[in-house]
């Protein structure tokens, strides 16, 4: 017992250490449990044999890993995606698996084996492609779409071959008869659990959420789970298959989202073990021995895998830049593959050099896939030669657009955010040109003749096209620190003394998006606790008054942007706006009077305006004092009345 809990408190440690190191270099943790399993096995260092138990205490992780699979599956979705899920998407896993089939035959090895090669090396990595799309902002892009609609059909081709790799290994007679009696049994088993499961489903979830007890529901998820998996693994058929099936049933009622959240924990966890044990599987001798057969298989899931979706990407009406990048981003092994073939290593008809040497080459596949994705829009205007015409086209599009627009603010997103501020804009006359990468969010703003384009905000020559070199100001309107960060790079090149507002979730990368050179960061909690403490405040008889006093005096400490606008609540007139102090810019050229003196000797104070900060390249913004010196390049934000500003600029610029 005590050799058992060394080893599973060792796990965890490792487990642990894995996770924190792939969020610093922002890599799936998979990919690291993987690594930890492959160096701490039995055929590395041998820190952990290899055990019977934690391998099945692994299977759990794969069946709640088919639950949570099943739990969105979703009708309607693949009925709006139908051509691409079941056009694109089937003939990738059936072109796919005809290809590697006929290649192992023509080597010499059984068509089983092919099969399980065919079937494992067809899929790709759910669980990472869609991490990356959705960190670039590309899941709702054409080639966003395209591989979240192939990815929705290799995970439904999964399950027939749940059912079909395990009586592969029997004689060619029997083999007919077993798979015809798995389909008859899965076709019993199936009309039974849907059938009784839609009927008893909700009823059963809604007494148990009657009882308003969060471990009763937990204990009821697990149940459902588990039980519907047992009864298939005693119909002759997989605990993976019947995880699915519950998962399914659970989507169709209300509790979908809520099952989703509280099984999690479960899943990440026993996932996450799961590949460790893969990584503990691999035996180094046979991989030094098989290394041509790596190669080859690293070559068979990288540029031919890449190259046969592109193409098939290309036959489906897709532009050759499109096609590109769908197979960039499906071009590795996935999670599924492991299962796959773990279930292919069980029925022993799958020879070990080869199985260690597929597990290898989709490990390094999976690794290589963050960088091939960081760097397809250079690899596709290598590849594509349209490419250079279509972004031309873009980008023609947005400059014309853009083009009578002066003086405007670039809205970065035109989400809810977006749009809201938008609207504001709008009501106070001043012009804003959106960017979105969503294309039927801006065909249809487009059509309501709203001021928006597709093109991604991220991109220098897509900003310089959208009048970045006239714009007043640029807003990033959605949640995303590594876009914000590629956006402020970009301004800081080409426009340093233009502020940039930038919205985040909560307060951990303020300093971090700060020193880059955003003007203001906007956090969401910080907003939602001071909407949360007005109201509050009003509902417990603090004096309207009061209660915006003090929310100023919050926003004014928190946001040095803000700082001088709130000095009453009753001048609304547009004659005391005229006097109201506000924030204006200034960049000391080479030739500006200011260079060289100090903020004291300049006297700004005696003209009624105050120096907020100053950002100067490579530093962060700072708060200076009267001994502060100025720069060539340096960039000032001043607060005043405007008749005090424009007197400052000129003696900033010309001198007295």
């Amino acid at each position: 017992m005590s050799t058992i809990l060394q080893n599973l408190l060792f796990l965890l440690a490792t487990a642990v250490f894995t996770v924190v190191i792939c969020r610093k270099i922002k890599l799936p943790p998979m990919l690291g449990y993987l690594v930890i399993g492959m160096v701490i096995g039995p055929h590395a260092l041998g820190l952990i044999p290899s055990s019977e138990e934690a391998s099945h205490l692994a299977e759990f992780g794969v069946v709640f890993l088919m639950f949570t699979l099943g739990l969105e599956f979703n009708l309607g979705k693949l009925t709006a995606m139908r051509r691409t899920v079941f056009g694109l998407g089937l003939s990738q896993v059936a072109t796919m698996l005809i290809v590697v089939c006929a290649t192992v035959v023509m080597l010499g090895l059984s068509w089983q084996i092919g099969v399980a090669l065919g079937a494992a090396m067809a899929m790709s990595s759910t669980a990472m492609v869609s991490k990356l799309l959705t960190d670039r902002n590309e899941l709702n892009t054409p080639h966003g779409q395209n591989a979240f609609g192939i990815l929705l059909f290799q995970d439904l081709a999964v399950v027939p071959f749940l059912i079909m790799i395990p009586v592969l290994s029997q004689p060619g007679e029997e083999l007919a008869v077993s798979l015809g009696f798995a389909a008859i049994k899965i076709v019993i088993v199936l009309t039974l659990l849907l059938w009784l499961g839609q009927k008893l489903m909700r009823p059963w979830f809604n007494l148990v959420a009657r009882q308003h007890s969060s471990e009763l529901f937990m204990l009821n998820i697990l149940f459902i789970t588990l039980g519907i998996a047992w009864v298939t693994e005693l119909a002759g058929l997989s605990l993976a298959l019947g995880a699915f099936l519950a998962g399914m049933l659970i989507a169709e009622t209300e509790y979908r989202y809520q099952v989703e959240d509280d099984i999690r924990p479960f899943r990440d966890l026993l996932l996450g073990l799961f590949f460790v044990t893969v990584g503990m599987n691999l035996n180094f001798a046979i991989l030094l021995t098989e290394w041509p057969l790596i190669l080859l298989l690293v070559v068979a899931l990288g540029p031919i895998k890449v190259a046969l979706i592109a193409g098939l990407a290309k036959l489906f009406g897709n532009s050759p830049g499109t096609s590109w990048r769908t197979g960039f981003a499906l071009g590795q092994g996935g999670e599924f593959a492991f299962v796959l073939l773990a279930l292919a290593a069980g029925q022993n008809f799958m020879p070990s050099g080869i199985l260690q040497s597929t597990i290898a080459a989709i490990i390094i596949t999976m690794l290589i896939t963050p960088f091939l994705i960081q760097h397809a829009d250079k690899l596709v205007l290598r590849l594509a030669s349209s490419e250079w015409m279509n972004l031309a086209a873009n980008l023609h599009q947005i400059a014309v657009r853009s083009m009578a627009n002066s003086g405007h603010v670039i809205l970065c997103g035109y989400g809810r955010s977006g749009q809201s501020l938008g609207r504001i804009l709008h009501s106070e006359n001043i012009t804003f040109f959106a960017l979105d990468l969503d294309p039927e969010k801006v065909r249809e703003a487009g059509a309501a003749g709203e001021s928006v384009v597709f093109g991604d905000a991220a991109k220098r020559e897509v900003l310089i096209a959208a009048g970045l070199m006239r714009a007043r100001a640029l807003i990033v309107t959605y949640s995303d620190t590594h876009s914000a960060m590629k956006i402020l790079e970009v301004v800081h090149q080409i426009r340093p003394e233009l502020p940039v507002i930038v919205r985040t979730q909560d307060d951990s990368d303020i300093d971090l998006i700060k020193n880059a050179g955003a003007a203001e960061v906007v956090a969401e909690i910080m907003e939602g606790s001071l909407m949360l403490a007005s109201h509050t405040m009003m509902l417990l008889g603090v004096p309207l008054n009061k209660v915006v006093r003090r929310i100023r005096e919050v926003r004014e400490a928190r946001y040095q942007m803000i700082r001088g606008f709130y000095r009453g609540t009753h001048e609304d007139s547009d004659e005391s706006d005229r006097h109201q102090a506000r924030l204006h810019t200034v960049q000391l050229t080479q030739n500006a009077h200011a260079i060289g003196y100090t903020i004291g000797e300049l006297g700004l104070s005696e003209l009624g305006v105050e120096v907020r900060s100053i950002r100067r390249k490579n530093l962060a913004s700072v708060q200076p004092n009267d001994d502060f010196q100025l720069q060539n390049g340096d960039i000032m934000v001043l607060l005043g009345v405007p008749e005090d500003l424009a007197a400052a600029e000129i003696l900033l610029l010309q001198g007295k």
